[in-house]
């Protein structure tokens, strides 16, 4: 995101914000110093991917002594300012960590549940084969986590390709893994900081339609690729039986989710800051199905450092002068999903939300799909490569995975185009919204 992410990639198509909503602290030229300190972290994390977490841990902390310092936040100057800045996020942030934490048991029951074994069953012979494994990696990424859909799509293929996948395959795994989450709150981590934010889940689900033209552009040469280079042997795993109970746990921590989410955002508004009501909700959740199977506890501490460095990413995020970026429209949305291709999409979603005025199915969109034009834009890439290493290769990826960025462009035109760009709700996270006169609208 950004030093010269959005203020130079954009800056020649979107016009600035107000001046009313300048800001006055320290930059060089027109570019603030935060962004400056935040770009070089996301092109740190982007460049040396073996030490990400002591990466974005050592940002947000300069950043934080930078703003407490140096450029005082919006809260006010000093330790004060920054205690009432965390006293205004921490709500938003906990939430976050205990979902990525829970989520990522409850996609290990849905693992263990044994679906995903018998799935092959269903698969037709020729190439036809693998256009249906992306499609049904992409329904079990609108509800499961996308890394979650893409290490379990990556077994599946290495299964029934007998372990030789094209790599233009791989980039069309990791690319329906973010597209069936791109319209579902449950399905993303950027979609799912939208939900706890305020954001309806209804606005987000307009990204579906940019995914399923997406999925049908990728999806049809990344499986004849895939069908020329290793055809498909569709056979399920000897002896597999689905394990119901651990379905009906998915399913109840999913209703937890989704009822308690519902009436935050409905009947209880008005204390929806005071507490992390939607994560509590989840942990009651798989804390009250433990004793029917028991959740793998193993997974929580490399889960934590992962959900640490997520977090640390979304609190720089939250610490930038939101004044200074281009205005909220659908350019800047389409220049967003470039973006995540090479920055990670967790801070560019939150700046999105302290900036307002977006037409959130789009941001949704673009942050969740773009990312899946290079392999290290997404989680879901970076996990897939841990499975298959070739996929590391960004030259290899780019010349045989090139349908992705066409698709990105292609199913963002068919949004615009289809329901034009109109600005969304405003979330809670809210800071200072662009004017309305600076807001674009496509019709």
């Amino acid at each position: 995101m950004l030093p010269s992410g959005i203020a130079g990639l954009l800056q020649e198509t979107v016009p600035a914000v107000a001046p009313e909503l300048g800001f006055s602290g320290p930059a060089v030229g027109p570019v603030p110093i935060e962004f400056i300190l935040f770009g070089t972290v996301l092109a740190c994390v982007a460049v040396f991917h073996r030490h990400t977490f002591a990466i974005a841990v050592t940002g947000v902390t300069v950043i934080a002594l930078y703003k407490i310092l140096v450029s005082p936040l919006e809260t006010g100057p000093g330790i004060s300012g920054f205690g009432q800045h965390l006293a205004h996020e921490w709500v938003i942030v906990t939430n976050l960590g205990l979902l990525l934490l829970g989520f990522a048991l409850l996609a290990r029951h849905f693992e263990d549940s044994k679906v995903p074994a018998v799935l092959p069953r269903i698969l037709p012979n020729g190439w036809t084969g693998g256009l249906l494994l992306l499609l049904m990696i992409a329904v079990l990424s609108s509800f499961l986590d996308n890394i979650a859909a893409a290490m379990i799509g990556g077994a599946l293929a290495h299964t029934v390709f007998r372990g030789k996948v094209h790599i233009g395959f791989l980039a069309a795994i990791v690319a329906a893994s973010n597209a069936g989450g791109a319209g579902s709150v449950i399905g993303d981590t950027t979609t799912t900081m939208m939900w706890i934010a305020g954001v309806s889940p209804l606005e987000v689900m307009e990204a579906a339609i940019g995914a399923v033209v997406a999925l049908a552009i990728f999806g049809i040469p990344a499986a004849i690729a895939q069908q020329k280079h290793s055809p498909i042997q569709a056979d399920p795993t000897p002896g597999a039986h689905v394990d119901y109970a651990r379905v009906a746990i998915v399913a109840s921590i999913l209703a937890a989710a989704i009822t308690m989410n519902v009436s935050i955002n409905t009947r209880f508004h008005e204390i929806s800051d005071r507490a992390p009501f939607l994560g509590i909700a989840v942990w009651l959740a798989i804390l009250g199905t433990a004793g029917v199977r028991r959740p793998e506890w193993k997974l929580l501490p490399e889960t934590l450092k992962s959900t640490i460095f997520l977090l640390s990413l979304v609190l720089c995020a939250s610490m930038m002068p939101v004044s200074e970026l281009p205005a909220a429209g659908w350019p800047t949305a389409l220049g967003l999903g470039f973006l995540s291709s090479v920055f990670d999409n967790i801070p560019l979603t939150a700046l999105t939300l302290v900036q307002g005025g977006y037409d959130w199915g789009f941001v949704a969109y673009a942050v969740g799909f773009g990312g899946s034009m290079i392999w290290f834009g997404s989680s879901a890439g970076v996990a897939l490569s841990s499975m298959y290493p070739e996929a590391r290769n960004a030259g290899l990826y780019l010349k045989h995975g090139w349908y992705v960025a066409v698709a990105y462009i292609v199913g963002f035109l068919v949004m615009l185009q289809l329901l034009g760009f109109h600005p969304g709700s405003s979330p809670r996270t809210v800071r200072a919204a662009a004017p309305e006169s600076v807001i674009e609208v496509v019709h």
